[in-house]
């Protein structure tokens, strides 16, 4: 939602529940509403969001505008797919009533906004009998035996998601703590739990100070801290109870936590390259590792079914994301390389993290980009709808 030079809409007030079908399992509400505040409402009567991303501090009309995808990708696919319908208000002032299924939904899909202002979604949701996760762990030695594990196991769980060691090198290279689970049922609870099985209970720690070293996430740090976290984690361990909000979102927990990269802030690159490229997955971590990225956070996830959005980012493969403290030197070169390996893999990166992606590698990543240029041309020819990535990369 950047916009240098023009406005931008803040959303958030929009934020009424309309309507939820307790016994069908779908809830009608405001583009504004956040996934937490859904968490909120919907928990206590047995419902949980569909898909949720590293943070519940999203709103509904981003979550569809950019298509979010969470850990069960492979199970559920992506936030849109569990849309009915939603109400667009477009650039010649009209309302309209956008199911699946038709272009208009498909454009603003994973369309960063740019089909429309989108006012009220209707959301099928997820059963669940508690608020607490069943949760196992375990460790994987390096990537090749991080990747057996997940294609060998993933279909027993609906979430997965393994943290990678980026600084590992040698046999070790991507070596990985891997944590999956699903919604744990009433009667895994012990007793004191099944009192309130459904409560939605989060905690916070202290917020991050407001200046902190520079430097501070050195490679020496962040290899020490990488070392630290994989050799805590336990080889094996299952059936772990777990908060949903530690569970999907620890960051949450730590206000301000962005300031441990200090005043340069950081960089999130986020690809997905397909089955059978595997080779172009060991090489771009191979690539990250020798060139001593400083990334604590580094997760490795599995994609489903592709999703209807034209600009929609999941395909069925591997997906890596990391953070990059953006005062690395030569990490706009070095990004730029990794882009085309991932280009030439037929792979793509998710533009709902991207600032800096060159516009004639995105036709390559995204095969319906003419069909959305086309769509959004009629639809708003006077370019009412506009930011600096439409910009960057002629949307």
């Amino acid at each position: 939602a950047q916009n240098a030079g023009g406005s931008v809409l803040d959303m958030t007030a929009l934020d009424r529940v309309h309507a939820i079908d307790a016994d069908g399992g779908t809830v009608l509400c405001d583009a504004g509403v956040s996934l937490h505040r859904l968490m909120e409402v919907l928990l206590p009567l047995g419902w949980f969001v569909p898909v949720t991303p590293g943070t519940r501090y999203v709103t509904v009309g981003g979550a569809i505008g950019a298509d979010i995808h969470g850990k069960n990708h492979h199970v559920s696919g992506s936030f849109a797919r569990h849309v009915l319908a939603l109400e667009l208000l477009t650039a010649d002032g009209e309302i309209r009533t956008v199911i699946p299924g038709t272009p208009l939904f498909d454009a603003t899909a994973g369309g960063m906004g740019l089909t429309g202002v989108i006012l009220t979604a209707t959301i099928r949701l997820q059963p669940v009998e508690t608020s607490l996760m069943s949760v196992d762990t375990e460790r994987a030695t390096n990537l090749d035996d991080l990747m057996a594990r997940l294609a060998a196991t993933d279909h027993r769980y609906r979430y997965s998601v393994a943290w990678i060691d980026l600084l590992a090198r040698g046999a070790a290279t991507g070596r990985a703590v891997l944590t999956r689970g699903d919604h744990a049922p009433l009667d895994a609870l012990p007793a004191r739990l099944r009192r309130d099985p459904l409560a939605f209970r989060t905690s916070r720690l202290p917020a991050t100070p407001a200046i902190l070293p520079e430097g501070l996430l050195s490679r020496t740090s962040v290899g020490l801290f990488n070392e630290l976290w994989y050799r805590k984690a336990p080889r094996v361990r299952t059936g772990r109870l777990q908060r949903i909000s530690g569970f999907f979102h620890p960051l949450d927990g730590v206000p301000h936590w962005n300031r441990v990269y200090g005043r340069g802030g950081f960089v999130q690159y986020q690809f997905v390259v397909g089955y059978g490229r595997e080779d172009a997955l060991r090489r771009i971590v191979r690539r990250i590792s020798e060139r001593r990225c400083p990334s604590f956070l580094a997760v490795l996830k599995r994609f489903g079914e592709s999703d209807p959005g034209w600009l929609s980012f999941p395909v069925p493969g591997w997906t890596l994301a990391l953070d990059i403290p953006a005062g690395l030197p030569g990490l706009g070169a070095f990004l730029d390389e990794l882009d085309e390996e991932v280009a030439a893999a037929g792979g793509r990166v998710y533009l709902a993290k991207d600032a800096r992606l060159r516009p004639e590698l995105l036709a390559a990543m995204y095969p319906r980009l003419d069909d959305f240029r086309e769509l959004r041309a009629r639809l708003d020819p006077r370019g009412v709808f506009v930011s600096d990535l439409a910009r960057r990369l002629s949307l």
